[in-house]
Formats: C-alpha cells, structure tokens, sequence
C-alpha cells in the first residue's frame, strides 16, 4: 500500500500532529502503547483515515536468543488494535547474557549493531522467520545507527540487508539519517550501501535529526533534520520512489511550525530528486515505484523452542559507485540454525555489552576509545528515559539528578526495564544514606516504597520503616 508522507506520533506532539495539514499517515512506539486501549489521539485520527503504524523496540530480532514470544504476542495485539497494515522492528539487539552463556542478563536500553558475519545473518534471519510467523501482518526491519563497528564483518550493510531479504521476504524501514550517521562515524558509503540494497523491499523511510560532537554523529531525534540527511534521501528517491516518508523527533520538540517545516523540506527532496518522466535512472539502481504487499512473502515454517524468561532482574554524497563484486556466501543453511551458531553470537554479544554497561574490558578488535564513547551515551540515554518515566525522581534530587544515576549506573548494569531501572535506582541512593536533604529523603523513601511493590525485607526496607516510625513519633 502507498503510505504517503507521515510523522512519529508521541504524546508529546500529540495535538500538533492532529493539526499539522498533509499528514497521511503516523508511526507509534508500540512498548508505548496499552494493549487494549488506544490515546484519545489516535484514536481521532483513525477516524479521520490516517494510517497508524506501531514501530517496536524492544524485540531484539538480531540477538542470539529466539524472540520471546510474549513480547511477540504484545506487538500483534498492537497491530490489530490499530488495524495497522504492517508493523516494524530494527536488525538490532538490544539484551545479552543469560541462559545462553550462563551469565547475568544484560540490557542495553538501547538498539545496538549485529556483526555482519554468517553466523549472525543465520541467528538473525530464523528469528525474522519466527516474528513472521507471530504477526498477524507483515513486518518490515530497519537499519539502525552505530556507534562502534565490530571487527572481522563479513559483508557490507547493503550486502547483509540483500542477504536478508532474500531468505526470508521481509520488507525494510531505511533511515536515511542512520545512513548519514554511520557515514561520518563509520566511514561508510550511503550511496554504496543504496546501491547494493533490494530497494524493491522498501516498505518506508524514516528522516531524523542529529548532531556532530568531537566529529562523532549523534543520531539524537531531537535536533532538526540536516542538509546531509535530505541528500541521502534524495539519492534514494533517484533510484525508487517510496511507499511512505516519514518524520521522526523523539525530543526537545519544536513548535508545529518547525515541524511542518521540515515536513515540507523532505517533501520537496523528494519532488526535486525524483527522475524526470522518461528518463533511465542510474545503472543498476532503476527507479520504480513499489508497494507494501498484503502478506509477507512465504517462508517455511520454523519450529522454535520456547524462549527463555528474561532475567530480572541512529558531508555529501558521493555519485553511485560501480557496483560491488558478488559475495560469496556458504551453503544455504538448515531451517534451524545451529546451537553453535547462537553460542558463538551469544558470546560475542555479551562481551560487547559487559564493556559497555558493566565496565569489562573491551573484546578484541574493538577500538576501546569508541567504546568509551557509546557506553557514555548509553548511560547518558539511561539517565534522561528515568527521568521521563518516573519524572518524580529528578523532581525530588534537583540539581543532583544526573550525577547521581550516572554514578549509579558505572556499577549497575540494567537488568530489567527502566521502570525496574527506576526503582533500583531510588533504592540505591537510600541505601547509600542520600540524599542528604532529610525533606528530598522522606520524599524519596515514600516514593520508592508506593512503587516498589511487596519485597523482601532488606536495608531499604528497614530505613523506610525507621523512617515512618521517626515521622509517627513527631
């Protein structure tokens, strides 16, 4: 189906996004979403036609481990709740440790590259096979932005997405701004990459904002979309015209006028790039409109076990080069990829990110320094997602907020998700005998015992009972 041009729905932009005019369709984080009722937004949207897309982050598809089914279960309930025509992911992973290497479990909070080696695709492409499978719609699976690159990577990014769209018919969710990012940070041609990808898989397109910092790109979704950016969109669109385009900002939100203004700058990109009628596009890259089909293309049936419980716990482009050489790819693989093949990326997997949350040495063939740089940013990201679901905390510290979680999570690896992340975190700084206001502290103890639930009794039980008893007896 044809989407049109769209924007990130968020809470946030909720009434702007309502208001902004040419808007065909909008794209929800998923995990945002109830199950079984939907924002007053968009459910007015839906009644006025536009499409509603949920875009999920928290699969992991690209990790050793098989997709966990109740996460599965969560998405198809969203995509039938929006009667959605196709759901997406990202070729990421985003948890580590675990059963599989009888470690703690890890996560990252964040969407982090797979290697693009054999063994990975394999891991990768059975748990694509697998979403298939579980959705009631077809799935497209987006390029992410990277800060680090792993050593010893078998095909290119044009050449795994290739790889990958031919074994298992799944569409792709391109982020030109993820093709500028990993072109400054990375040294990787946008315009080769498009010329090696099945642009005919194109189901849609994101466009988002960065920054550049100490000449590394930060793909930030809260900065606005950058000239660079529209040139890689515009090197895509000489060579296919797009089902859908759509607009991300995830922060720092600007007034709708901004919006609507770089909507009408990707807009024109697109009018200006688009091949004159009748004229060859570039060789081997032939611009051609294409459409999301109504069901993926078929893929044999795979017969996973059940998924372990998890443990509790994003310059200017270069003409198209020639393009590049055949890889030679081993033998097809068996339907089921192999226990060694999941060990193998299990492993790797969880040394990179015990490096970058838990503070282990970095693994060999990565460059330590990038890897400062990416686990800074992970916990930079840690810190503002608390402070966005559980806005009390940085309410009750002040000033002090920041400090303290990024201290905190030097030694905390996130285990569970950041609500859990939220709570640990309180329970920390109590047991740590902060914060030093005795007022923020009484705060934060009925804070943390309100949210906390029925535990254990612990030191943090005990201090907020101490607590309680010195306010009864004033």
């Amino acid at each position: 189906m044809e989407l049109g041009i769209g924007i990130g729905w968020r809470p946030e932009i909720a009434h702007e996004v309502e208001a902004l005019a040419g808007i065909d369709w909008v794209e929800a984080v998923a995990e945002n979403l109830c199950a079984d009722h939907l924002p007053d937004s968009l459910v007015r949207l839906r009644e006025r036609g536009v499409t509603v897309v949920p875009h999920g982050v928290a699969l992991g598809l690209g990790g050793a481990d098989r997709p966990d089914p109740g996460r599965l279960a969560a998405l198809a309930a969203r995509a039938e709740l929006l009667g959605a025509p196709l759901v997406t992911e990202h070729i990421a992973f985003v948890r580590a440790g675990g059963p599989l290497t009888a470690s703690p479990g890890l996560e990252a909070g964040h969407l982090l590259p797979v290697p693009r080696t054999w063994d990975a695709l394999d891991v990768l492409c059975e748990n694509v096979r697998i979403a298939q499978d579980s959705l009631p719609v077809p799935l497209a699976l987006e390029n992410i932005a990277a800060l680090i690159t792993w050593p010893d990577e078998e095909l290119t990014e044009g050449q795994f997405l290739a790889e990958l769209v031919e074994r298992t018919g799944v569409r792709l969710l391109i982020d030109v701004a993820n093709l500028h990012t990993n072109h400054v940070n990375l040294g990787q041609d946008p315009a080769k990459a498009l010329d090696e990808l099945p642009v005919e898989a194109i189901a849609y397109v994101h466009v988002a904002g960065g920054v550049e910092k100490n000449g590394v790109w930060h793909d930030t979704h809260a900065h606005p979309v950058t000239a660079p950016v529209l040139e890689v969109l515009a090197e895509l669109r000489s060579r296919v015209e797009p089902p859908g385009v759509l607009l991300e900002r995830d922060d720092a939100f600007p007034p709708a006028r901004e919006l609507a203004g770089e909507l009408d700058a990707i807009r024109a990109t697109l009018r200006k790039a688009a091949p004159p009628a009748g004229s060859q596009a570039p060789v081997g890259s032939p611009a051609r409109t294409v459409t999301v089909p109504a069901a993926p293309a078929p893929a044999p049936p795979v017969s996973a076990p059940p998924t372990p419980a998890p443990s509790v716990s994003e310059p200017s482009v270069s003409a198209p080069p020639a393009p590049a050489p055949p890889v030679s790819a081993p033998p097809t693989p068996a339907l089921s990829v192999s226990d060694a093949a999941r060990d193998r990326t299990a492993v790797a997997q969880t040394a990179l990110l015990s490096a970058l949350v838990a503070g282990t040495p970095a693994p060999a063939g990565f460059d330590p320094a990038r890897l400062r740089v990416q686990s800074r940013s992970l916990a930079a990201k840690r810190a503002d997602v608390v402070a966005k679901v559980a806005p009390e905390l940085p309410e009750i510290l002040g000033d002090g907020y920041r400090a303290a979680f990024l201290a905190y999570a030097g030694g905390r690896p996130m285990s569970g998700g950041y609500r859990r992340d939220a709570l640990d975190f309180a329970e920390h700084v109590l047991i740590a005998g902060g914060p030093a206001d005795p007022v923020a502290r009484r705060e934060l103890t009925y804070w943390w015992r309100d949210r906390s639930g029925s535990r254990p009794p612990g030191r943090a039980t005990r201090l907020i009972r101490a607590a309680r008893a010195a306010l009864v007896g004033r």
